[in-house]
């Protein structure tokens, strides 16, 4: 019997902070995909070209130095798209990094929570007054007993369903 007190009384605790951990990293993920990759000593020179040869074929606006201007322009479009080749590149390289880190996190949160399961299959999460959850009592104790002294039991795969729920809702208000 100690046992399982002992699992009631740091199941709940645990299982939430752990589901918090999961939903923390996956939107700090997602928060540094978003983020522009910081730009490269490269990338700021090439642009300061292209605003360069910009610049000067602008000024070029006799008709005699049509022909110079037009090479200019032609210059900064060459070097703009060598610009936007190498964001192309970096923006790939971004992002298999980041469909693999989200690989490796899906699978341990899989782990975990299948592992969780079952240490707490048909053993209570936590124990709330039957007041408090009237009309979804019998849902919040699916597959843990069910109602004791005026307590529901909270089964483990309800707990992790709110749990989930509360802790995107807390880290979404962290990330804004």
């Amino acid at each position: 019997m100690e046992d399982a007190e002992h699992r009631l009384s740091v199941g709940a605790p645990l299982i939430f902070f752990v589901v918090v951990a999961f939903q923390y990293l996956s939107m700090y993920l997602d928060n540094t995909r978003k983020k522009k990759g910081s730009t490269s000593a490269a990338d700021v020179q090439l642009r300061a070209e292209i605003k360069q040869l910009y610049k000067e074929a602008n000024t070029y606006s006799q008709p005699s130095t049509f022909a110079q201007a037009a090479k200019l322009r032609r210059m900064a479009v060459a070097k703009e798209k060598e610009l936007a080749k190498n964001q192309e590149l970096k923006s790939k390289e971004i992002s298999s990094s980041y469909d693999s880190n989200v690989k490796k996190l899906k699978m341990l949160k899989v782990f975990i929570y299948v592992a969780l399961g079952l240490w707490f299959w048909h053993a209570p999460v936590a124990s709330v007054s039957d007041q408090l959850v009237q009309p979804f009592g019998r849902l919040l104790s699916w597959r843990s007993g069910g109602f004791s002294n005026g307590y529901v039991m909270v089964g483990i795969i309800p707990w992790l369903v709110v749990s989930n729920r509360v802790a995107k809702f807390v880290c979404q208000t962290m990330f804004k």
